[in-house]
This record gives C-alpha cells, sequence and structure tokens, in this order.
C-alpha cells in the first residue's frame, strides 16, 4: 500500500509542480501547447518504442483496439442521449466532451508506473482505437450536430494518422508482429528520451489545469463527469469480471478506463465555439477523479509496482 500511494503521490506532486510554476509566472498557459508539441511528437513516442523492446504481442491483445473504439463510442452516445433535449450547441458540446481518452499523456505514464512495460503496449494498442475517436472522430461528430463539417473517410483518415504516437504504436506493431526489432542504439536512445515522459507529461497536465465556472453551469458539469465515471465502472466491472484475457490486462482495462477526458476536448469545444471553460474545468477535474480511483483501485488489485 505505500508503495502506491508514494508512487501516487509523486505523480501528484509533478503536476501541483506545473500548476504552481505557472502561477508564479515561470510558466505561462501559452506554455501548455509547446510543451504538448514535445510530449505528443518526442517523449511520448520514445516511451511507446521502448516499452516495446523485447516483447512479443499476441494476436488476441489486438482486441483491445476494438474495446477502445468500442468505449468511446458508448461514452459518446451518452453524451449525446444526456443532451437530447438541449440545443443543438449542447449536443455537440457533449458528444466531444464526454467521449474520449487522455491515455498517452496522463494513463501511459502512470500504468507503466505500477504495471511494466508489457502492460504499457496493451495500453498502446486500447490507445490506437481510442484514437479514431481523439484525433478526429468527435469533432466531426460535434461539428456535423451543428451543420458543419460532415464525416468522410478521407478527411477522418487524413487527421488520423497526423497523429505521431498512433503512427508509433501502429510501426512497433507491425515490427513485433514481423518479429524485427530496432537497432541497439535506437533503443538505448528511445529509453533516454522516453525516460523523461512522465515528468513531462504530469509538468504539463499541472501547466494546462485549470477550473474556472460560474454557478449556473456546475449542474453539466456535475452530470457530464458523473455519467463518465458511472460508465467507467460499469465498463471496468465487465473487463475485470467477464473477459477471457489474462489477468495483467484485465487489470489494466479496469484502470484505464478511468482515464481523464481527452486532451483534444477543450481545443474541440473552442473550434465548434463551444463552452470552453466548462470543458477546460471537466477536463481539468477528471484528471483528479481519474487519478484517485485509479489509485484506489491499484489498492484493491493489491498491485505495488
Amino acid at each position: 500500500m505505500g508503495a502506491v500511494l508514494l508512487k501516487a503521490g509523486i505523480f501528484l506532486c509533478m503536476i501541483a509542480m506545473g500548476f504552481g510554476l505557472k502561477k508564479t509566472g515561470f510558466f505561462r498557459r501559452e506554455d501548455f501547447g509547446t510543451l504538448a508539441k514535445v510530449v505528443l511528437h518526442i517523449t511520448l513516442p520514445c516511451a511507446v518504442i521502448s516499452n516495446f523492446e523485447g516483447l512479443t504481442v499476441a494476436p488476441s491483445l489486438l482486441v483491445l483496439a476494438a474495446a477502445g473504439l468500442g468505449c468511446d463510442l458508448v461514452l459518446m452516445g451518452a453524451g449525446y442521449l444526456a443532451s437530447r433535449r438541449g440545443t443543438r450547441e449542447e449536443q455537440a458540446f457533449s458528444v466531444i466532451n464526454y467521449t474520449g481518452y487522455n491515455i498517452g499523456c496522463f494513463t501511459m505514464p502512470y500504468v507503466q508506473s505500477f504495471l511494466g512495460p508489457a502492460a504499457a503496449v496493451s495500453a498502446c494498442i486500447f490507445d490506437a482505437g481510442n484514437a479514431v475517436i481523439c484525433t478526429s472522430g468527435a469533432y466531426v461528430a460535434g461539428s456535423a450536430l451543428l451543420g458543419g463539417e460532415r464525416a468522410t473517410v478521407g478527411s477522418c483518415l487524413k487527421k488520423l494518422f497526423r497523429s505521431v504516437p498512433l503512427d508509433t504504436y501502429l510501426v512497433m506493431l507491425a515490427l513485433s508482429a514481423a518479429g524485427l526489432s530496432l537497432p541497439a542504439p535506437l533503443m538505448q536512445f528511445a529509453q533516454t528520451v522516453g525516460g523523461a515522459n512522465a515528468f513531462l507529461a504530469m509538468l504539463m497536465i499541472g501547466i494546462g489545469f485549470e477550473i474556472r465556472l460560474d454557478r449556473s453551469r456546475v449542474g453539466r458539469l456535475v452530470r457530464l463527469l458523473a455519467v463518465r465515471f458511472a460508465l467507467s465502472g460499469v465498463m471496468a466491472a465487465a473487463f475485470y469480471f467477464l473477459l477471457p484475457l489474462p489477468l495483467e490486462v484485465r487489470q489494466l482495462l479496469a484502470l484505464i478506463v478511468f482515464s481523464p477526458i481527452a486532451s483534444a476536448a477543450p481545443a474541440f469545444t473552442e473550434k465548434i465555439r463551444g463552452d470552453i471553460e466548462l470543458a477546460s474545468t471537466a477536463n481539468s477535474i477528471s484528471i483528479l477523479i481519474g487519478m484517485a480511483i485509479m489509485t484506489i483501485l491499484l489498492l484493491v488489485m493489491g498491485i505495488s509496482g
């Protein structure tokens, strides 16, 4: 128990450091975008590459990609149903902000710290399915509700394959399936750079952390988070108790569905001229809730890292 709480506390301190340095003026809110580019385009891909070293991915684990996509679609549908009596703007907001998981910048470093590289690889496969919604699907669905951008295979694929982490997942999965590995110097480089991913990702989250909301929108915020995490609890129980997969994979799935809202959700909300303050606040609070639930589950499952 002590090891789990210590590691969770360290991650929380990293987030608090980023938030504190922003408040003191060391970082500005605008620095979030720069740091996000470093994490998403450099340290996270390197962490993914190093996680694949020496591991063979069983074909049966590819079902995790379908699980990632399926969970997102369930949450998106729940968002639409929760706002079906509202305006088109509220419906668009909901399909964007109820769905999607922040796996690369939050869950990946968190899970890897406790469950190791094999679990991180499984998280990568889950995130490959999740990326379909996070990189394009949620925005296209929200925009379509407002009579804007319509979903086409070409537009979705174009946005999807602009994701450097997803491209890295696919390349490493292909190499693993072919029984190939990258040269040792390249792997050593990836391990060194990827080792900074956890710290930079948590620091970035702290810099982006914002809670600014007037009382009139608290009800919408509570409903969003309550629906999302209640459904996550149902999915976690189904994955853990019903799937015929190895225990470590079921443990990962039970954790990963409590990941925070996708980091792109506030940006997509801004693009449709939605309620950016509500989106940013929901995103930030989902990080704290997700971290708390994941830590409790790690303690319940007896995982000490």
